[in-house]
C-alpha cells in the first residue's frame, strides 16, 4: 500500500523550460552534496549548462555525484564526461555494456530515473531528462513532460534512495564511497506525497500497484498521459472495471512514432479499450514524453515510470505520488487543455476502418514486444 508522508510542499514543472533554470539555481547555491541521476545527459545548449553548473558546485567543494545509464548516454560525447570529472564531478556509468545482440535480462535493466538531491533539502523527481526541450525528432515543437520539486520530510526517503543506489554502485565500481546525508527534513507545506520506486529487489511492483491501487478506488474520473503504454492484463482489467462502474476513464498518448515497435504494439489494445468505453486521445502538437496521471481529481502521480514492460518489469524507476486536490487541479487543467486543442480522439469506428495492413502491424508488434518478454523471463500475465 501507497505509503503518504505528510507535511511536504511539492512543486509542479512544465516542461524544460521551468525545470532546468530551477535545477541550475538550485545547483549553484548548494553548499555540501548533488545527488543527479539521470537516463539522458544530452551534449546540446541544456546539457552543457547543467554540466557547467555541476562543475561550479564541485569547484567550490560541494560533492557532486553524478549517474548515467549506459544505454541512455551511449551518445554523450567522452568529452563532456571528462570535463565534468576534472572539475571534479564524481561519474557513475550505470551497465554500461550495451551489446545489442544479447536478450540477457541484465542488459535491458536500466537506470531510468531522473531525480536530484541537493543538500538532502530539496529535491527533483519526473520524467525530463537532462536535454533541450527543443531537441527532437524532426525538429518539432518543444518536446511535453513533467517534473516536480519537493521539499519536506519525504525529501529524507528520495535522498537515502539516491544515496543507496550511488553507493552500491561506487562498491561494484571499486570507487570511494560519499559519506551519508545526516538531514533530517522537517514540515515544509501541507501535502501528502509518497516516494515510489521501482528497482530489481525489493521494490518490483510498487510502481504498479499505487497506479492498480488508485485505479480501483476511483469513483469519477481517470486521466493517464503516457508518451508509451503497453500495459499488462492485470492493468487492463483495473481499467475495464473502473469503466464498467462508471469512472470516466481517458487515455492521452502521443501520436509522434518514436519507438516502432511499442507504438504500434500499443495499437494492438485500442479495441479492447473502445469495447470497454474508455476514450483514446493522441497528441498531435509535439513529442509528449509524460508520464502522468490524475484520478478523481486529487491523486496525482508524476515520475519516469511509463507503463510498459520495460518499465514495470526491468528498469529502475522513481514517481513522486501526490493526494492534494489544489495539486491535482493543475495538473487536470493541462491535460484537459492538451486533449482538447493539441490532441485528437481516436473512436471505435476509425479503428474499425483501418487498413489490414495497419491491422497486421499492430498485432504483429505486440507479439514481438510478447515474445521478447518471454525470452528475457517476464511473466506474459503481468
Amino acid at each position: 500500500m501507497t505509503r503518504f508522508i505528510p507535511g511536504n510542499k511539492v512543486t509542479l514543472l512544465r516542461n524544460g523550460s521551468e525545470y532546468f533554470p530551477a535545477l541550475e539555481q538550485s545547483i549553484d547555491t548548494a553548499l555540501n552534496e548533488i545527488h543527479l541521476q539521470t537516463y539522458i545527459f544530452e551534449a546540446d545548449v541544456t546539457g552543457f549548462s547543467i554540466a557547467a553548473a555541476l562543475g561550479r558546485a564541485a569547484s567550490r567543494g560541494v560533492t557532486v555525484n553524478l549517474l548515467l545509464d549506459g544505454f541512455g548516454c551511449k551518445n554523450t560525447p567522452q568529452s563532456l564526461i571528462t570535463s565534468m570529472q576534472n572539475a571534479g564531478v564524481n561519474v557513475l556509468i550505470y551497465r554500461q555494456k550495451i551489446s545489442p545482440w544479447t536478450l540477457k535480462r541484465n542488459r535491458l535493466r536500466r537506470q531510468h530515473r531522473k531525480i536530484s538531491v541537493i543538500d538532502g533539502k530539496l529535491a527533483y523527481v519526473g520524467g525530463i531528462n537532462i536535454v533541450d526541450d527543443m531537441n527532437t525528432p524532426d525538429h518539432t515543437p518543444p518536446r511535453v513532460d513533467y517534473a516536480v520539486s519537493v521539499e519536506g520530510p519525504l525529501v529524507n526517503q528520495i535522498a537515502a534512495s539516491a544515496e543507496r543506489l550511488w553507493r552500491h554502485l561506487a562498491w561494484v565500481h571499486l570507487r570511494r564511497k560519499s559519506p551519508t546525508s545526516t538531514v533530517k527534513n522537517s514540515v515544509a507545506g501541507n501535502m501528502k506525497a509518497a516516494y515510489v520506486v521501482r528497482d530489481n529487489a525489493l521494490h518490483r511492483h510498487d510502481i504498479e500497484t499505487a497506479y492498480l491501487e488508485a485505479i480501483r478506488s476511483a469513483h469519477r474520473e481517470i486521466i493517464i498521459s503516457h508518451a508509451y503504454f503497453l500495459p499488462g492484463i492485470r492493468f487492463r482489467r483495473a481499467l475495464f472495471r473502473a469503466a464498467k462502474r462508471g469512472v470516466h476513464v481517458t487515455i492521452l498518448l502521443q501520436s509522434k512514432v518514436e519507438f516502432w515497435l511499442l507504438n504500434h504494439a500499443t495499437r494492438a489494445l485500442y479495441g479492447s479499450f473502445f469495447k470497454a468505453g474508455i476514450e483514446i486521445h493522441e497528441f498531435h502538437k509535439s513529442m509528449m514524453h509524460s508520464k502522468v496521471a490524475v484520478i478523481d481529481r486529487h491523486w496525482v502521480t508524476i515520475g519516469s515510470s511509463n507503463i510498459d514492460p520495460f518499465s514495470l518489469f526491468l528498469s529502475r524507476e522513481a514517481n513522486i505520488v501526490v493526494d492534494n486536490a489544489d495539486f491535482a487541479l493543475q495538473l487536470h487543467k493541462d491535460l484537459q487543455h492538451a486533449i482538447v486543442n493539441n490532441a485528437k480522439q481516436v473512436s471505435a469506428n476509425d479503428w474499425a476502418h483501418i487498413s489490414s495492413l495497419q491491422r497486421g502491424l499492430a498485432w504483429l508488434s505486440y507479439s514481438l514486444i510478447r515474445l521478447l518478454m518471454g525470452l528475457v523471463g517476464i511473466n506474459g500475465k503481468d
